[in-house]
């Protein structure tokens, strides 16, 4: 009887957790196909309006131009940063699992400190000290010199990539770091004992077998990049990515254009986290 009633309590909170987690998607799902100017229920009948609409009051997704720049932006910010991650992923991650030398756990604190300082917080750090660099560099180098250098260093595309690699970095390693863990050693020196370079044994063995980890890397990389907010908020420039422009959308008027975005956002999520999942248990 005991065991029974511990069931139904596990198995009522267990459902109230699924219907709490997946039944807003739902609903957003449904208002994103309803012929209503008003992003609420109830359903007032099919449409297509939302994702293409090209005359009347309605604006639909893909008729949106300044929305459509904004993904454009949000996917280019986000494959920089993905690359840019992966790769000192993938460097940080044999240095700190094959290699042994002095400070080696201070560096790698400081390489994982990013992920509990908070993105405004970050943000404004690296917009305050973008703009003090600058300054520092006109006056020593005049403006004329400084110019074309500094320009990375103002609000804009690269400054973004520089804020959100700061923390995502550590995530990156940390899974890549995970990954190679399970590789053993002597395969490299077994390749290298046939004749490979040690540079050969690394590229040819052990990345060949780390593939799955460096993929999840990126794709968890990507999704955290382009969904970005805090930090981007503070160092963003003209060009918003996604999350900036819906913030901007948001304060002004909300229809279910946004909704209908959701839906695509939620499909291309899902997709990636189940690619991602996939190749983290192959690798495990």
């Amino acid at each position: 009887m005991t065991n029974a009633y511990t069931k139904g309590i596990f198995g009522t909170i267990i459902t109230a957790f699924i219907l709490f987690l997946f039944l807003p998607l739902v609903i957003n799902i449904v208002i994103a196909f309803n012929d209503s100017n008003i992003p609420s229920l109830p359903f007032k009948g099919f449409t297509l309006d939302w994702f293409y609409n090209a005359a009347g009051i309605r604006e639909g997704l893909f008729n949106d131009e300044r929305m459509i720049q904004a993904i454009g932006m949000s996917c280019k910010v986000a494959f920089t940063v993905s690359f840019l991650t992966v790769v000192f992923g993938t460097t940080a991650a044999f240095l700190f699992v094959r290699e042994k030398f002095l400070g080696r756990d201070l560096l790698y604190f400081l390489v994982i400190a990013p992920l509990v300082i908070p993105g405004v917080i970050l943000g404004i750090s690296l917009l305050t000290g973008s703009h003090d660099l600058i300054e520092l560099l006109r006056n020593v180098f005049g403006k004329d010199v400084t110019e074309p250098i500094t320009s990375f260093l103002r609000p804009g595309f690269w400054l973004v990539v520089i804020g959100q690699f700061t923390w995502i970095a550590a995530v990156s390693t940390l899974i890549i770091s995970a990954g190679l863990k399970k590789i053993p050693k002597e395969l490299e020196e077994a390749a290298m004992d046939l004749g490979a370079s040690r540079l050969k044994a690394i590229f040819s063995v052990t990345i060949k077998n780390m593939t799955p980890s460096i993929i999840s890397a990126f794709i968890l990389s990507f999704l955290l990049s382009f969904e970005n907010f805090p930090t981007t908020l503070m160092l963003i420039g003209p060009e918003p990515t996604l999350p900036i422009y819906i913030y901007s959308k948001l304060r002004f008027a909300v229809t279910p254009e946004l909704n209908a975005l959701s839906l695509l956002l939620i499909m291309g999520t899902a997709i990636l986290g189940i690619l991602g999942i996939s190749l983290r248990a192959r690798n495990s």
